[in-house]
């Protein structure tokens, strides 16, 4: 089902703050897109009444009713197996008997991972799916995948993933030939562990245009456009990065009143300041498409605000309508004939 018209469902009752933040963001998507209608899966009578509080009335918006909400710390499997009436597996069947385009939810990630593999199942000859997110670096930005839906991982899950990060980057990037680099502890191909020896072994073989390993530091400096790691390894990088952007600002703050000119000096600095800001803000990037699923899901950051809300349903949308589904189901048809 795509269209120009997508319909993204929004799991109204994911994230750590609760239902009035993706109330919040619904109602600014909406406003701000005009291509992009939205169904909300959660307790109607909630959230008519939050519709009712903001004054906000659109035919673009519907709710699906759901009474069941699965918490960050439940395990995933349980629940899913459990709770049938839960806003991620009722928006999740939405998309799978095709009344809706994408899912969105900043929910349990485990729980999405795997309603969307029980309910979309697998792309044609992925093994498993992987989640994908941007970085700041000093280029522009690049894509790091798996970030947290694998740990443990075998040396062809890996090459499926720089095949799809790959496509990823061309289509929202418009970057031909995407340069691919295995995150590993030094640069020279016999660095790393047995999956990192193996996988540079195949991607070295692939089409791709493997760099070969990059380290740590490599990442922000924008050497390659696509990092592959395992989710273990990606997990861990990504909330760093977060807490070492949050500490960034603190420190300037605290520096510039440590000296009260520089301080004085803040309104001149503000907006290179917001610019930065910006640049290295994970809410600005909405949230993380899950590559590899027979359907577009993106699992968003569990603190998300109403702002990275509103910017995942246009990032959904924007998935859906660039048809990158179709486009790594085909890449991996010529790598199998």
């Amino acid at each position: 089902m795509y269209n120009l018209m997508a319909t993204i469902v929004l799991d109204a009752l994911g994230g750590d703050i609760g239902l009035e933040i993706n109330i919040e963001g619904t109602i600014d998507a909406i406003k701000r897109y005009k291509d992009i209608n939205v169904i909300l899966v959660g307790p109607e009578e909630k959230i008519t009444e939050l519709f009712n509080k903001y004054k906000f009335s659109n035919t673009r918006v519907k709710i699906e009713n759901a009474t069941e909400v699965i918490g960050m710390e439940e395990s995933p499997t349980n629940a899913v197996r459990h709770k049938k009436d839960s806003s991620i597996i009722k928006g999740m069947n939405l998309i799978a008997e095709n009344k809706a385009d994408a899912f969105v939810s900043a929910g349990n990630s485990g729980a999405i991972i795997a309603s969307a593999m029980i309910s979309l199942h697998n792309l044609p000859n992925i093994l498993r799916p992987a989640i994908v997110t941007f970085l700041p670096t000093l280029t522009g930005y690049c894509v790091m995948l798996d970030v947290g839906g694998n740990v443990d991982c075998k040396p062809k899950n890996l090459l499926q993933f720089a095949i799809m990060g790959s496509i990823y980057v061309k289509e929202i990037f418009g970057i031909e030939q995407p340069k691919v680099g295995l995150l590993s502890i030094g640069k020279e191909e016999t660095k790393g562990n047995e999956l990192v020896l193996e996988t540079h072994k195949l991607l070295r073989k692939s089409k791709l245009n493997f760099i070969g390993n990059i380290e740590g530091g490599d990442i922000t400096l924008g050497i390659a456009d696509v990092v592959i790691c395992d989710g273990f390894i990606g997990n861990i990088i990504l909330k760093f990065a977060e807490g070492v952007g949050e500490m960034l600002f603190k420190l300037i703050k605290q520096e510039l009143k440590q000296h009260p000119i520089m301080f004085m000096s803040i309104p001149f600095l503000w907006s290179a300041l917001k610019d930065l800001r910006k640049r290295i803000d994970y809410t600005e990037y909405g949230g993380a498409p899950l590559l590899g699923v027979n359907g577009v899901c993106l699992v968003c950051h569990g603190k998300s605000n109403s702002k990275a809300i509103s910017k995942a349903i246009y990032t959904a949308n924007e998935f859906v309508n660039k048809n990158i589904n179709k486009k790594i189901s085909e890449e991996m048809e010529k790598i199998i004939e």
